[in-house]
C-alpha cells in the first residue's frame, strides 16, 4: 500500500483524520483516502467480511462494477439484471457474494444486522435463475480484498483508510459510480471535503 505524499499526509493530521485500528470489526466499512495511489483500491469502498487480530482480514470492494454480468459467466442467470463486481486483487477468478437472504440460504455468514456473506450457491442460483431476486438482495463479486495480520492496522496509521459503518441499505442500494463520495459526505462536513478532491491533485 503506497503513502500519500508528506503534504498530504500533513494535511490529513491537520483534519484530525485518523482510526484507532481497535475499532475493527467484521461487518465495517473501510473508505480509501482520496490520494492512495495503490490502482487496486483508487477509490475504492470496502466491506470488511471477516477481522481477527491474529489471522487478518477479509473484504469486498463494493463499487467497482466490472462490464460483465452473472449471465456472461454462468448459464441460466437472467440476462443483465446481476452486475459481475471487482471485489479485489486476490483469486479473482473465485466467486464470492453478499445478500440479504438470511436463513433462506442455509450456510449463510452473518456480517451486520441483515447482510450476510457465502452460502449454499445452488440456492442463490435458484432464487436468481427463477427471477425471485434481484441485485439489491444478492451481489456477486471476482476476487478478494485480504490483508495479513497487523497489515491493515499499520494501513489505518498510515491514513490510508477511513473507517466508517454504513447500513445493509447504503450497502446493497448504493450507485456504485458515487458510493465513495456519498459514504464520505454521510460522514459530516470533514470528510465532505475530501469527496470533492480531484483525482489528480497535481
Amino acid at each position: 500500500m503506497f503513502k500519500p505524499d508528506n503534504i498530504e499526509n500533513e494535511f490529513f493530521v491537520k483534519l484530525g483524520f485518523s482510526f484507532s485500528p481497535e475499532e475493527l470489526s467484521k461487518g465495517k466499512v473501510l473508505i480509501s483516502e482520496p490520494f492512495l495511489n495503490d490502482p487496486n483500491f483508487n477509490r475504492s469502498v470496502i466491506l470488511l467480511l471477516e477481522y481477527d487480530k491474529e489471522e487478518g482480514a477479509f473484504g469486498l470492494v463494493l463499487n467497482k462494477p466490472t462490464e460483465l454480468f452473472m449471465d456472461d459467466i454462468i448459464e441460466g442467470f437472467p440476462p443483465r439484471i446481476f452486475p459481475f463486481h471487482y471485489g479485489g486483487p486476490v483469486n479473482p477468478e473465485n466467486l464470492f457474494y453478499i445478500h440479504t437472504l438470511g436463513e433462506a440460504v442455509e450456510d449463510s455468514v452473518p456480517v451486520m444486522d441483515g447482510l450476510f456473506w457465502s452460502g449454499n450457491f445452488e440456492q442463490i442460483s435458484a432464487l436468481a435463475q427463477s427471477n425471485t431476486v434481484d441485485d439489491v438482495q444478492v451481489r456477486f463479486f471476482g476476487g478478494y480484498s485480504g490483508w495479513s495480520a497487523g497489515q491493515l492496522e499499520g494501513e489505518l496509521k498510515e491514513r490510508s483508510w477511513i473507517m466508517c459503518d454504513l447500513t445493509r441499505d447504503e450497502i446493497m442500494n448504493s450507485s456504485s459510480d458515487e458510493m465513495w463520495r456519498t459514504s464520505l459526505r454521510s460522514l459530516g462536513k470533514k470528510f465532505s471535503i475530501m469527496a470533492d478532491f480531484p483525482e489528480d491533485p497535481g
